[in-house]
């Protein structure tokens, strides 16, 4: 049985009936906006000062003369966001030639006239953060040179699970961490952060913030990356995000659309199908877009998931125009940068060859293609689909003209190169690690503590085990000798037989324990229960800590306290210290609800935290 975190459903409609409806259903859209408390009017006009007006018909201009200044083959380009392998710009790498045909990042830019870079550490990007501003500001050098269009340089920064930048950057914890606060501070402090962080090593657009309503508990690729299950809450936390990061000059991209948070499949490795009718994914899926809208956001990511109330044709949604072009661009009147989730992913790949990909997202109407696996092959299906009329040279301006309009709004025709000796100096600034480390300690949340006992006594030996690295491990740790207890690792990276002795051994010898487990998806991997299991059957009071997804709980077994981290981060384990220690006050509440571990019930309701 697939346990779904328990959600109250609109009736059933039948299947007729759950079909999409003919875009542009202006009263549904102002039933939902008027809902989240949105300034629109019919139409979605609004009033919009002189010089506002002024600014934009300037803006227009320049995008004319820009637009007027490229090729077909340049426009293409644009719409490409590329991996490029290396540390530096001029670095050949291998893995460059075999996925675009040339040797070098530079390359890259100047050959394929690509409108975005994409930065990984698997793809040896991101070694410190001056190396990052250097690599950013010589690719800048590269697109300028070859065309004068700058880049739209990009990363994955969610933070919690889901990071790039490098040390020194501030280890925020991740989005369902934000969800147990509640605050709207916390969020827009988050993306402030973030942003800062970004555009200080010359990035511009972050991935974030995931606005996907995880009401799946066996998520796979969503779950903690999620702020939680109740749509109003992501819709207000999500906006708080975005505001932050647009605020400090850096593009939000809400994902994936129009939701990913009830599938228990990974569209990396398969095509999730969500089963929603039309009234349930506007009760749950879609505000948090739809909020998103109207705080401005830059772009959306889109999902690679198939719809069937919104198109039954079988295509996922990166590939179907009733969902992007009818639904998202028509019907929610968003006019803003549409881009692909991976087009790397399996779930973009079941139906069609790499070089037809593009196209047909194209055709859906999404504006950037990021990652395709083979470069090359994917530019030249568009530049085939151009050629024989299949894309127009209009479309592709609809486009570009969204992507430049993005560069522009974010000032990126004004200059791009920043101070790469100075950014390691700005990243990972003082008041920024001061709101990490007061957004972990408002984040956690106790589960459970039946016998009352947390906080422990003041100077107890503490054993601290279980999931993380020794590293991690370490860090909690050094953060109980901190408060004053005597603390003792006991690492098991296997969790072997061997292992699990040792650490009841040395939990006979303590005062208390504290154990981790950490599970991406529902079910807590045997040998973190094992462990568990072993230690609660001692004497010494047990403090269990979910790491991350907090439904480990109820798969543990009975332990004598059991805390939600939300993530391991070093602030988050901090705070788990100053907990044990009651120097931390407790005031998370879960952002999800947790079922029963058979899935038949609910553990623990949306919205608990004992204090």
């Amino acid at each position: 049985m697939t346990p779904r975190i328990p959600h109250p459903r609109p009736p059933q409609t039948p299947a007729s009936a759950s079909a999409a409806p003919p875009s542009g259903s202006a009263d549904r859209t102002l039933l939902t906006r008027r809902a989240f408390g949105a300034a629109a009017l019919a139409g979605g006009a609004f009033a919009v000062p002189a010089a506002a007006r002024a600014d934009g018909a300037r803006q227009e201009e320049r995008i004319d003369e820009l637009l007027a200044a490229l090729s077909i083959e340049q426009k293409i380009g644009q719409m490409f966001v590329a991996v490029g392998y290396g540390a530096t710009a001029d670095e050949p790498h291998e893995s460059n030639t075999s996925t675009t045909g040339v040797d070098t990042i530079a390359e890259i830019v100047r050959t394929h006239h690509v409108g975005g870079l994409i930065y990984f550490t698997w793809s040896e990007n991101l070694e410190d953060i001056e190396q990052v501003a250097t690599l950013s500001n010589d690719a800048q050098t590269a697109a300028l040179d070859a065309g004068g269009i700058p880049l739209l340089i990009s990363a994955d920064e969610e933070r919690g699970v889901v990071y790039r930048l490098p040390a020194p950057a501030t280890p925020l914890p991740g989005a369902m961490a934000l969800g147990a606060t509640g605050s709207r501070a916390h969020a827009r402090r988050a993306g402030e952060i973030v942003g800062a962080e970004m555009r200080a090593a010359g990035l511009h657009q972050a991935f974030a913030p995931v606005v996907d309503v995880n009401v799946e508990a066996q998520n796979p690729v969503i779950g903690v990356r999620s702020l939680g299950a109740d749509p109003a809450a992501v819709a207000r936390l999500g906006t708080a995000q975005i505001l932050g990061l647009q605020g400090a000059n850096c593009s939000a991209a809400a994902k994936h659309f129009p939701g990913h948070g009830d599938t228990a499949t990974d569209s990396h490795v398969g095509l999730p199908v969500i089963d929603h009718t039309r009234e349930q994914l506007d009760e749950l899926d879609l505000p948090p877009f739809l909020a998103a809208i109207e705080a401005g956001i830059d772009s959306i990511m889109t999902a690679h998931i198939m719809v069937p109330a919104l198109d039954d044709s079988g295509v996922p949604a990166t590939l179907s125009h009733p969902i992007l072009t009818g639904l998202l661009r028509e019907e929610l009147g968003y006019d803003g940068v549409i881009v692909t989730d991976s087009l790397a992913m399996e779930g973009v790949r079941t139906l069609f060859s790499d070089d037809r990909v593009p196209v047909e997202a194209i055709l859906a109407g999404a504006d950037q293609m990021l990652m395709p696996p083979d470069l090359a092959a994917a530019i030249g299906g568009v530049r085939d689909a151009v050629a024989g009329g299949e894309i127009t040279e209009e479309r592709l301006d609809a486009s570009v003209r969204r992507i430049l309009a993005q560069k522009l709004r974010r000032g990126l025709f004004e200059g791009v190169e920043v101070d790469a000796a100075a950014a390691t100096g700005t990243v990972g600034a003082r008041r920024a690690m001061s709101s990490a480390r007061s957004i972990a300690e408002d984040s956690l949340t106790l589960l459970a503590d039946d016998d009352g006992t947390l906080p422990l006594e003041a100077g107890a030996a503490v054993l601290v085990t279980g999931a993380g690295s020794d590293a991690k491990l370490r860090v909690a740790a050094d953060a109980l000798e901190d408060q004053g207890f005597a603390a003792t690792v006991v690492a098991t990276p296997t969790m072997d037989a061997t292992e699990i002795d040792q650490a009841a051994t040395a939990a006979s010898e303590a005062d208390a324990v504290l154990v981790f487990t950490s599970s991406s998806a529902f079910t807590t991997p045997d040998e973190q229960v094992a462990l568990v299991t072993e230690l609660a059957a001692g004497e010494a009071p047990v403090v269990h800590v979910s790491l991350r997804n907090p439904y480990d709980v109820v798969h543990v077994g009975p332990v004598d306290a059991s805390l939600a981290a939300y993530g391991d981060s070093d602030a988050s384990l901090r705070a788990v210290a100053g907990i044990l220690a009651g120097t931390v006050s407790l005031r998370g509440r879960l952002p999800v609800a947790i079922p029963t571990a058979d899935g038949t019930g609910e553990a623990y309701p949306l919205g608990h935290g004992l204090r």
